[in-house]
């Protein structure tokens, strides 16, 4: 069977979430999406600001980009690197075959 390079395509569909906002912070977003209205130069709904939002506060977060950078990398398996190991061994061992054929034909 033929290996593709494409891995598993990652589940992109948007995901419903209902959250109770206390009222202060649904007063700064509704103040936020009119202040942000100007420059797009239309209407947006502060509904539709917060994943956008929410997607820059944690990719600003440096402790969770650190952790779950740690995560991934632990949950790697271990294959991969096993056979990138194998691979580079078994390269240097036929670059090795070369240069001595190398000097061989050298010496003749």
């Amino acid at each position: 069977m033929t290996k593709l390079e494409l891995s598993a395509i990652p589940d992109d569909r948007p995901v419903k979430l209902t959250v109770e906002l206390p009222c202060a912070v649904h007063r700064d977003l509704v103040a936020y999406a009119e202040m942000f209205a100007p420059e797009q130069g239309q209407h947006v709904e502060p509904a539709k600001l917060v994943p956008s939002m929410l997607a820059r506060f944690m990719s600003t977060d440096r402790a969770f980009v650190r952790a779950r950078r740690a995560r991934v990398m632990r949950a790697e398996p271990r294959t991969n690197k096993r056979r990138l190991t194998i691979a580079r061994r078994e390269h240097s061992q036929q670059q090795g075959a070369g240069r001595a054929d190398l000097q061989a034909m050298r010496r003749i």
